[in-house]
């Protein structure tokens, strides 16, 4: 069990369901949505520059370094906090 003062888990920073917490199905759905982007991880395409322009539900791709369109400005790898330090 959790410390009583954490609120988020050590490794994938995903959220503990908390006593008398409103709307817990809110938290549950934003700790599934981590563990979809992160579980068994397959990239689609690595190093990628342009957005694909019909991409399938699901599908995950590595940004090159000069993104452009959509992905411009968004280079230079993981979003901050997705992944944790020794990942990878």
């Amino acid at each position: 069990m959790p410390p009583i003062s954490s609120q988020r888990s050590d490794r994938l920073d995903l959220p503990y369901l908390m006593p008398a917490e409103a709307q817990k199905h809110v938290t549950h759905n934003e700790a599934l949505h981590h563990l979809d982007l992160v579980v068994q991880l397959v990239l689609e395409e690595t190093e990628r520059d342009t957005p694909p322009t019909d991409p399938g539900s699901g599908d995950i791709y590595a940004i090159g370094a000069s993104p452009s369109g959509e992905w411009a400005g968004q280079g230079g790898g993981w979003p901050p906090g997705a992944m944790g330090p020794g990942c990878f």
